[in-house]
């Protein structure tokens, strides 16, 4: 979890638009709890239906045209996973001055997540189910066929010199991903949550990605 954006003028403007999106999913939000993304790009927060049940409303923005080059077309083809996802039940989109908004209401969650923060930053022991369960869930997302872009090629090629400092590799295989596994993005029991980022990336990407988030501790074993 990061804390808000430093720019008071975005996180305003990201609070306004979470509230707009409540009120059109007909939802009220309640007070404490909410989880912010980095630079303001995400905002989650309990909330309730009018008929009382326990929710999730998250908010994420994105520049307008990486939205509609992401997005356009691409139905949520992953259901509830054998329960490991949290249904999905509703979502509101919106644009404004150059920036895609979408919200998502899902059922809340009442396990906390691994850590407060996205790299693991203390020991945790997990059993072997648990692990079981993040491999054979990743093996079901890697299984979906569509064509909802998380990776390209052309990012790796800037980012990977950029920060690795050596030359980006050609990927042969690109296979659906969650594209956030990470701490603060798991339960025990297993939940894996926000989805938003899904899309498709190099074979592994889900797996690297959660390795790199432990490498602080090096005992973990890999997924």
């Amino acid at each position: 979890m990061y804390s808000p954006p430093p720019d008071p003028d975005t996180e305003l403007r990201v609070r306004a638009r979470h509230a707009r999106a409540a009120e059109a999913l007909d939802v009220r939000v309640e007070s404490g709890g909410e989880f912010w993304g980095w630079a303001g790009s995400t905002l989650g927060a309990p909330a309730r239906t009018t008929t009382g049940e326990a929710v999730w409303l998250r908010l994420a923005s994105t520049p307008e045209d990486k939205a509609v080059g992401r997005r356009s077309g691409c139905a949520d083809p992953f259901g509830a996973l054998d329960g490991r996802r949290p249904a999905l039940l509703g979502v509101h989109d919106a644009f404004d001055d150059g920036t895609a908004y979408q919200a998502e209401l899902s059922v809340r969650v009442d396990e906390p997540v691994l850590s407060g923060d996205p790299a693991l930053q203390h020991g945790l022991r997990l059993p072997d189910s648990w692990w079981n369960d993040l491999a054979g869930t990743l093996a079901k997302v890697t299984a979906v066929d569509k064509d909802c872009v998380a990776v390209r090629q052309q990012y790796m090629e800037w980012a990977i010199p950029e920060f690795v400092g050596i030359p980006a590799p050609v990927v042969s295989h690109w296979t659906a991903a969650h594209a956030d596994v990470r701490w603060a993005n798991l339960t025990d029991p297993l939940r894996l949550l926000d989805w938003e980022a899904w899309g498709r990336a190099p074979e592994g990407f889900d797996a690297a990605m959660l390795y790199a988030y432990s490498l602080h501790q090096p005992d973990m074993p890999p997924v």
